[in-house]
């Protein structure tokens, strides 16, 4: 095993959520496909994340990494990646990286988001979202709470060409009316 491989493996959570053993199934696909596959199949269960082209490069308990091309589809009149799309980058990586830890008895909701546009980006964009032990043991021992999410937004140049700050909240989820 490669350093690397060493340091990307993650104890999950005491009990692993939906979404967790959702994505831990995927570890049968083959390594070299499993970016792609994991992209269809949350593009899918998010359509936004799909209609953007969002692809879920690494996605476990404490750290999510998500990139988006520089297409024409999520481009601005400067041919670079629109102000909107790169929030939603952001926004996607900390909120996968919550839903990786959220127990399944409650729901994330994004709280506060705050994004300052510092320099023109170059190129295709990767977002990277981490949750520290103590934030992500808080998620499973608390009913309701919120935290501050870390994340960078590198561009092709390894620039960061916005600072943002999310905040993500859980509460319980309403009890499921019966049908």
């Amino acid at each position: 095993m490669t350093s690397h491989a060493a340091r990307s493996r993650v104890a999950p959570p005491a009990k692993a959520n939906r979404l967790a053993r959702s994505m831990n199934q995927l570890e049968i696909v083959p390594s070299f496909a499993r970016s792609w596959v994991r992209s269809r199949v949350l593009g899918r269960a998010v359509p936004f994340t799909g209609t953007a082209g969002l692809e879920f490069a690494v996605m476990t308990h404490e750290r999510v990494e998500v990139a988006i091309a520089n297409h024409r589809r999520v481009q601005n009149h400067i041919h670079g990646v629109h102000a909107a799309a790169m929030a939603l980058l952001a926004e996607t990586a900390t909120g996968m990286v919550v839903g990786m830890n959220v127990r399944d008895d409650c729901v994330p909701l994004a709280k506060q988001l705050k994004v300052d546009f510092k320099k023109r980006a170059q190129g295709a964009l990767r977002a990277v979202a981490v949750l520290s032990p103590a934030q992500r043991s808080l998620m499973q021992q608390k009913d309701k709470g919120e935290v501050t999410v870390a994340v960078q937004v590198f561009d092709e140049s390894g620039a960061e060409p916005i600072e943002c700050e999310f905040i993500w909240a859980w509460i319980p989820s309403a009890p499921r009316k019966p049908k």
